[in-house]
């Protein structure tokens, strides 16, 4: 009889052993990786980011995006030296600044995410009959 209730027993003891050993897998989401990423502007061109934000790719990979506007290079870049930021998206004319200007503590540029300006110029439909089409620059 013995011998039967330990059979019988040793398959809940390994159940409760493992559950035990992986209670702590899904724990990993309170030990993210703090990055602190500091943007110039909100761009059209870091959607993609934006959606890997709302969407908790970051989470998932075990970092914990704190995302800032800089509004301008000078201060995205102000940021990231004084420590307020980790890593910033801004264009390489703050780091040429600081450079020139004989900084120690200059910031090094070492990645470049997209090849063109952001910038898009928009108007209404009222100011396209301001010009008629002979005056109208194209391409």
């Amino acid at each position: 009889m013995r011998r039967y209730l330990i059979i019988l027993m040793m398959p809940c003891f390994v159940m409760l052993f493992g559950i035990c050993c992986l209670a702590g897998c899904e724990g990993s989401r309170h030990h993210l990786k703090k990055v602190r990423l500091n943007e110039v502007a909100h761009s059209i061109f870091y959607a993609p980011q934006y959606v890997a934000i709302e969407k908790g790719y970051f989470e998932k990979e075990g970092i914990k995006l704190e995302l800032t506007t800089g509004f301008g290079a000078d201060k995205t870049a102000t940021a990231v030296i004084s420590g307020d930021a980790d890593i910033a998206f801004m264009g390489p004319e703050a780091t040429i600044y600081q450079f020139n200007q004989g900084n120690a503590d200059y910031l090094i540029n070492f990645a470049q995410l997209t090849q063109r300006a952001g910038n898009f110029v928009v108007s209404r439909d009222t100011a396209r009959r301001k010009f008629p089409c002979s005056q109208r620059k194209t391409g």
